[in-house]
């Protein structure tokens, strides 16, 4: 089994940034893709970014991004702490939502291709 925790969520101004991250416990970690999704209120769960397995090494990857936030966001991950994270700077008020981390198989928008999925943090962009 696959649990994955998120923290670093929180209030900012826009034009901030936060750092969010994902702590995976379970087995084989550096083979999933890590995915980071979003959720505003009233609307359906969007892709972010995400990041492939890294072949063995102990960071990299391949990124894949939403176009709304590339430049803005950066996805990293740390195969030695189990952990991905969401580097979120130039933090605009419609980026606000729920954001969730999650692992799959496929460096993929689509929702289908994670297995796993955290509980969520919120992001909160103030103007």
């Amino acid at each position: 089994q696959v649990q994955l925790v998120e923290s670093g969520g929180g209030l900012v101004q826009a034009g901030g940034s936060l750092r969010l991250s994902c702590a995976v416990s379970g087995r084989s970690f550096r083979n999933y893709v890590m995915g980071w999704f979003r959720q505003a209120p009233d609307k359906e769960r969007d892709f972010v970014g995400a990041i492939s397995w890294s072949g063995g090494t102990w960071s990299g990857g391949t990124t894949r991004y939403a176009d709304s936030v590339k430049g803005r966001f950066t996805i990293s991950r740390d195969n030695a702490k189990n952990t991905v994270y969401l580097q979120m700077n130039s933090l605009k008020p419609e980026d606000t939502a729920v954001y969730y981390c999650a692992a799959g198989s496929r460096l993929s928008p689509a929702q289908n291709s994670y297995n796993y999925w955290g509980q969520g943090t919120q992001v909160t962009v103030s103007s």
